[in-house]
This record gives C-alpha cells, sequence and structure tokens, in this order.
C-alpha cells in the first residue's frame, strides 16, 4: 500500500490577512516557520521513504524545516503546487467577496485542470515510490481537491478550512486512492 501524508505549508503573511496566494511566491512568516517545526516534531517518530514539495517557497521551507528530523532528499514536483487564482491572488477576502461572490477570478486555473493536475502527480508517486510512505508538502486548495475527490463523505462535507501544518493521509489501497484522515492539526500548538 502507497501512504501519502499531505502536509498544508506553515503560515505566512498573505495567510494572516486573508490575502489569496494562489501562485505568487509568498514566503513563510515566524509563526510559518514555527508551524514547519511542530510538523517535523510530529512526524519524526515515523519512517518516511520520499518528501515531496512544489517550487514555491512556502512549500520548500516547510519541507526543509520538516526534513531537519528525517534527512531525506527533497523531491520537487510541481503537480502539487497550489490553483492559479488569475486575478484573484493578492486580494483581501472582503475585496474578493464584493467582486467575485462565486469565487471565479478571470484567468484562473479551472477546477478540472486542478484535479488532472492532481491525478498526474498520484501517479508519478505510485511510478516512483511504489508501496512506499510519502510525505508531501502542498498547498490549501490542492489538499481540498484531495479531499473532495478521495473522501467516501466527500459530499456531506462542504468547505473545509484546512489549517496551516494540518496533515491529511491519503492511501493507495485496491486499486483506489481513499482519504483515511484530513486536517489533523493536534500537534500544532495553540499559541502559534
Amino acid at each position: 500500500m502507497t501512504y501519502i501524508c499531505f502536509v498544508r505549508h506553515g503560515q505566512t503573511d498573505w495567510n494572516l490577512k486573508g490575502k489569496l496566494q494562489g501562485q505568487t511566491d509568498i514566503p513563510l512568516n515566524e509563526t510559518g516557520e514555527q508551524q514547519a517545526a511542530m510538523c517535523r516534531e510530529a512526524l519524526k517518530a515515523d519512517q518516511w521513504d520520499a518528501l515531496i514539495t512544489t517550487s514555491l517557497q512556502r512549500a520548500k521551507k516547510t519541507a526543509e524545516i520538516i526534513n531537519g528530523a528525517l534527512d531525506l532528499d527533497i523531491v520537487e514536483m510541481d503537480h502539487f503546487k497550489e490553483r492559479f487564482f488569475g486575478e484573484g491572488e493578492g486580494m483581501l477576502r472582503e475585496d474578493r467577496e464584493k467582486q467575485f461572490p462565486d469565487f471565479t477570478f478571470p484567468n484562473m486555473e479551472s477546477y478540472e485542470e486542478l484535479v488532472e493536475r492532481v491525478h498526474n502527480g498520484l501517479r508519478n508517486i505510485l511510478q516512483q515510490f511504489p508501496d512506499k510512505k510519502v510525505l508531501v508538502v502542498a498547498h490549501g486548495a490542492v489538499i481540498s481537491a484531495i479531499i473532495r475527490e478521495f473522501h467516501k463523505d466527500a459530499t456531506d462535507l462542504g468547505h473545509v478550512k484546512l489549517m496551516n501544518g494540518c496533515l491529511t493521509d491519503l492511501h493507495f489501497e485496491k486499486g483506489e486512492w481513499i482519504v483515511r484522515s484530513f486536517n489533523r492539526a493536534g500537534h500544532l500548538s495553540e499559541h502559534v
């Protein structure tokens, strides 16, 4: 069985302000670095075979901090890069809700394009790391799409707000992907 634990990157200043990041390359803030360190402490007890990150610096830095306890080769894979939100990137939540209440922005990547990209990434992982335990540092819209596509009760979940630094477990068994748990955040301190 292939087992993937998706880690949402730590907080950025744009997360804090409610700005839509998308593929805009924003660094972690101090809180985000602390969240990544808490993820490292939670994940180091297990044996991992691979660590994958996207090329966006908030994900790469989260992966580097986690890898401080794992000492794995970090693989860059942009199949799990954040969704491109087109002209919505950089907008504050209030402004987005006024101008684009349906959350559809000019020039954004469609949900179908995002899902296809994620499926291709999962196929890559199955080919490169069959029956392995893999950590993937990724982004909110990507992990939300994974939950929506592969959680057995996805239609009952509605919109899930994922915390920075949360963990989502995805297993490939009997020919299909299944979300086993999502938005796990017990390892994160309330003070961060």
